[in-house]
């Protein structure tokens, strides 16, 4: 793995929602120096550089982490959790995308410092939408404060 800038960051265990997401994202010119994951725990190897990602440097953080709530081996909160726990790595914007809208996930996710929760809407148009207004607030909208 190269040490290139990430935008987005999408952890996503699911491939054909993953597939979605990289098709919505491209479809609007979104998915440059885009990476996918399948786990929890390659997520925080990603983001914290360690493990088969450990030729990264934190500088590179991705620019939004797109995070399914229902990971193998390590859930969403859980990566969510060690992410805020980092200094270096605190302020990374964090969406949890998911197909639950369980309010105690809500509740919890905003608790640790989640940036927004979006629920993947089943048709695929509904879906594009959503993944598009999501990449381009996080992508070209938003101001991040620079880093020292």
């Amino acid at each position: 793995m190269s040490d290139q800038p990430v935008n987005i960051l999408l952890v996503e265990d699911n491939p054909h929602h993953a597939e979605l997401a990289m098709k919505a994202l491209k479809m609007h010119n979104l998915a440059e120096n885009f990476v996918w994951v399948k786990t929890g725990e390659d997520a925080v190897d990603f983001i914290l550089c360690r493990g088969e990602f450990a030729s990264r440097t934190i500088a590179n953080a991705p620019k939004v982490v797109l995070l399914d709530l229902k990971l193998p081996k390590k859930s969403g909160l859980d990566v969510l959790r060690e992410i805020r726990a980092d200094e270096r790595t605190k302020d990374i914007p964090v969406v949890m995308l998911t197909t639950s809208r369980e309010q105690k996930d809500i509740v919890e996710g905003h608790n640790l410092g989640l940036n927004g929760y979006v629920v993947k809407p089943d048709d695929f148009e509904k879906f594009a939408e959503a993944i598009r207004n999501v990449g381009y607030y996080w992508l070209v909208l938003n101001q991040q404060p620079k880093k020292a």
